[in-house]
């Protein structure tokens, strides 16, 4: 029997909630059970006990605000527990069209990918703003480079995971889990596509955008940890390139003046020469030891991917027995 749970975080969402599991399916071609799950962050208004009164066959709780992020992977853990087979993670504000979900679980039915992504039409959203727009567009111009994927719309939260692929990912951030996954399915070489999707009118504000400044701190904050994290031997070596490059042209320009017999006037630049030449060559040799942190962070993730397994194994293992 092949099992399909809807995962949904939540932080008091008492009024949107019934409207967004209103939509939900129950049945979908291609899985034999659906299920739905509310994971509740927290929340201080009567949003368990409304998930409840609308359906909702799993609540998990927080018993304290941890962030989306988290949210996100406890929902995975919970369903891996659960046996899902199929994952699709969805937001409690109806953003996305739920309809589409028969169209994002397909791939994995057909056997084409393990992680599928809702592609959102951000040119045709009204009420995302143009810097929103741009921020989407250069998050997803990031992700797509770091993962050598060709997913258009990374930040959004509207995806369907496999059981294989679940056990696989990992999420750092305790503010968004959407553009580390990818890159990791990609670095993982889990099989990863996208499909379009339509989304609604919005229900209430984003509770991830509380400010345009702040959205934007975060937001490039983001794509530079996934640079240095991602991309450690790359971003290191380009800046320790730069800054020996810039050392080099200053070393030049002075032995050109000291040949000249005008040395004494530019001891300067002979100072700063040394100085840059020195910091690119830290910067460089910083460079390879980020890329053997970088193997070792792969090997734990591994093991980490095993010790989920071996634990979700002997959860279910004892459900079975009681």
């Amino acid at each position: 029997m092949k099992k399909l749970i809807i995962q949904i975080p939540c932080y008091n969402e008492e009024e949107s909630l019934p409207v967004t599991l209103s939509f939900m399916p129950r049945e979908l071609e291609g899985v034999d059970k659906v299920e739905w799950m509310v994971i509740d962050d927290g929340s201080t208004d009567n949003t368990v006990k409304v998930a409840l009164e609308n359906g909702v066959d799993h609540v998990v709780r927080h018993p304290k605000n941890m962030g989306l992020a988290i949210a996100f992977m406890t929902g995975l853990n919970e369903c891996l527990k659960k046996n899902a087979d199929i994952i699709v993670n969805t937001d409690a504000d109806n953003q996305y069209d739920a309809s589409c979900i028969k169209d994002l679980i397909r791939p994995i039915i057909d056997g084409e990918a393990e992680y599928v992504i809702g592609a959102r039409p951000i040119n045709e959203t009204r009420h995302f703003s143009w810097i929103k727009k741009f921020l989407q567009k250069a998050g997803s111009w990031t992700v797509r480079f770091a993962s050598n994927t060709d997913i258009p719309d990374a930040p959004s939260g509207f995806r369907a995971i496999s059981k294989s692929a679940a056990f696989k990912l990992n999420v750092f951030s305790d503010y968004t889990y959407t553009l580390e996954t990818i890159i990791q399915a990609g670095q993982k070489n889990i099989p990863i596509t996208w499909v379009p999707v339509r989304t609604n009118e919005d229900l209430r504000p984003s509770r991830l955008v509380k400010s345009i400044p702040a959205y934007v701190r975060r937001s490039i904050l983001t794509i530079l940890r996934i640079f240095v994290v991602y991309k450690a031997f790359r971003f290191f070596s380009m800046v320790g390139s730069v800054l020996l490059f810039a050392g080099l042209l200053l070393g030049v320009r002075f032995l050109f003046f000291f040949f000249s017999g005008e040395g004494e006037g530019h001891i300067q630049s002979l100072i700063l020469s040394a100085i840059l030449i020195g910091m690119g060559f830290q910067t460089l040799m910083t460079a390879f030891v980020a890329d053997l942190l970088s193997v070792n962070r792969n090997l734990l993730e591994e093991l980490q991917s095993y010790q989920r397994m071996q634990t979700v194994g002997r959860f279910q293992n004892e459900n079975d027995h009681v």
